[in-house]
């Protein structure tokens, strides 16, 4: 269509491709956000197996909220009423693109991508939807190394099928063979795509060859997968064996479904890091009636290879680790009492950043990144917890660490221990333990005498912590945004809790422990930080 044309509160300003629907960049005029509007065309609209698609599209993908899935934020119907779905508007390449021009890093970064994809489908099938055409097309990096899952057109969600007997879709490299010779679809297709994407990820090449679809269907039949060119490009053997499970012939004999693949994602993640420190740390200076250095340095750096590579203990056992956003400390699995009606909760054991992120550590993810600094960054303060930072830059910073920011259930266990207190460090209401009232940051790891039962700092006061809560704001919040926000926030754009009180606040609240606040997703604040989580796995 002619640009500009408007939809509705949507003002299209560029084409940016498309065939049977066509995506625009576009700016909603009521909240001033670009955003993506992607509509059906007339010739789309005609087709009924084409129009139910991207109707199905439009209700599963809009009730997904997680870190690496493109988000919906609105659908509708335009004036010739052709459905149109308005969408988070993506900066960056898709993978294809980033595989082809090399940007996806080195073993590390591309490990960072596939845990981001890997934990994406493990939560949409949590929600019982089955992606069905997982490809490198269909996952975005953005400048900050964030990955999105995107295109929910062809996915099958439970008690819905739409395809028609005999009838394939999906894309043939990545196709499983019990999508080929159609049988009944599971999430297992997804983990099949999964490997080959995984494959094609750290070779730069796709693991199946051919022609003609029907020439790549017999070699997904009956070929299994060469995995040759994975050990020429030096390839842990692990991920080797990863890959070759999720692409196994019979869906039986690949992972249950994508909580195995993170866990062993990570595992292989966590021996690499231990390998890379391992081989960075200079041998120290010995006097020359000892061994010699050369001798003695390779020794000590077998033994720490050793250690750091051997099978990983139990998560339970170990009580803290280093990771890319600082000191983590374990909080162990079990049930704890969350909420005001201190409910019974069970979960898994995760580790949770021993303070706020610091200065330090985000001027290094921004270093590394090429991204700006927060506006009035204190670079004489590098212990000091990083602030005026909105909820997305802590979520870019989290996926480059290969964390993420904490559940409003894991930030609470993590806070209160399992035994239902008012504060970290129980029930008694003592000042001197939270930095409350005092209109003055303080370093991350003060006030030790006010740690968590995980051994957390500063889980109460200091600064407030953004936790990944997707939420609707109320009245109060709205009118409290109006004038600090230009366009004012709405209802229907992002809002996000943050826990714990700050500096700020005049005092200690008995609530601080479980109740929350509310912010727009692009707000900054001097008195909002945040800190990371891990699975432990």
């Amino acid at each position: 269509m002619q640009l500009p044309a408007r939809i509705g509160k949507y003002e299209l300003e560029e084409f940016l491709g498309g065939g049977m629907s066509q995506v625009y960049r576009a700016r909603d005029t009521v909240i001033g956000r670009t955003v993506a509007v992607k509509i059906l065309t007339e010739a789309g609209c005609e087709d009924a197996d084409v129009k139910a698609r991207f109707l199905a599209e439009a209700r599963m993908a809009g009730n997904i909220a997680h870190d690496n899935v493109l988000r919906i934020y609105d659908f509708g119907e335009d004036e010739a009423h052709r459905p149109f779905l308005v969408m988070e508007f993506l900066r960056g390449e898709d993978l294809r693109h980033a595989i082809k021009g090399g940007r996806t890093g080195d073993l590390r970064g591309k490990l960072a991508i596939a845990r981001q994809v890997a934990r994406a489908l493990e939560h949409i099938h949590e929600q019982k939807i089955i992606h069905r055409d997982i490809k490198p097309e269909n996952v975005h990096i953005d400048e900050a190394g964030v990955a999105k899952l995107m295109d929910f057109g062809i996915a099958k969600t439970e008690g819905l099928q739409m395809t028609r007997a005999g009838y394939v879709l999906g894309t043939p490299y990545y196709m499983a063979p019990e999508q080929v010779t159609g049988q009944n679809v599971t999430e297992q297709v997804d983990v099949y795509a999964f490997g080959v994407l995984l494959f094609e990820l750290v070779t730069g090449s796709k693991p199946i060859h051919g022609d003609t679809v029907e020439r790549i269907f017999y070699s997904i039949l009956n070929e299994p997968l060469d995995l040759e060119p994975m050990r020429q490009a030096g390839v842990p053997q692990g991920l080797c064996d990863l890959v070759a499970r999720c692409t196994a012939k019979n869906a039986g004999e690949r992972p249950r479904g994508f909580a195995p693949v993170c866990a062993e994602l990570e595992r292989i993640a966590g021996e690499l890091d231990g390998a890379t420190v391992a081989l960075a740390a200079p041998a120290p200076a010995r006097r020359s009636w000892l061994l010699p250095a050369a001798v003695l340095a390779a020794l000590v750096v077998a033994v720490v290879l050793f250690v750091a590579l051997r099978p990983k203990a139990a998560p339970e056992l170990a009580r803290s680790i280093r990771a890319r956003s600082g000191e983590m400390v374990l909080v162990p699995a079990g049930k704890f009492l969350f909420g005001e009606k201190k409910e019974p909760v069970d979960m898994p054991a995760f580790y949770i950043d021993r303070t706020e992120v610091t200065n330090a550590l985000y001027a290094a993810f921004c270093n590394e990144t090429h991204r700006d600094l927060p506006p009035d960054f204190t670079t004489g303060q590098p212990d000091y917890p990083v602030v005026n930072v909105s909820i997305l830059d802590a979520q870019a910073m989290a996926n480059w660490a290969g964390e993420r920011l904490p559940t409003a259930r894991e930030w609470e266990k993590a806070a209160r221990g399992t035994d239902g207190r008012i504060f970290p460090w129980g029930n008694e209401k003592d000042a001197s333990r939270a930095n409350v009232g005092t209109k003055q940051v303080r370093p991350a790891a003060d006030l030790a005498a006010g740690a968590s039962p995980s051994g957390a700092l500063n889980m109460v006061g200091n600064v407030w912590e953004f936790v990944y809560d997707l939420t609707s704001p109320s009245p109060q919040a709205l009118k409290h945004f109006k004038d600090l926000l230009q366009p004012a926030p709405a209802a229907d754009e992002p809002w996000y809790t943050i826990r714990g009180e700050s500096f700020q606040e005049s005092a200690l609240d008995d609530k601080v422990i479980w109740d929350a606040a509310t912010v727009p997703a692009r707000w900054r604040g001097l008195n909002i930080g945040f800190r990371c989580v891990k699975d432990a796995r």
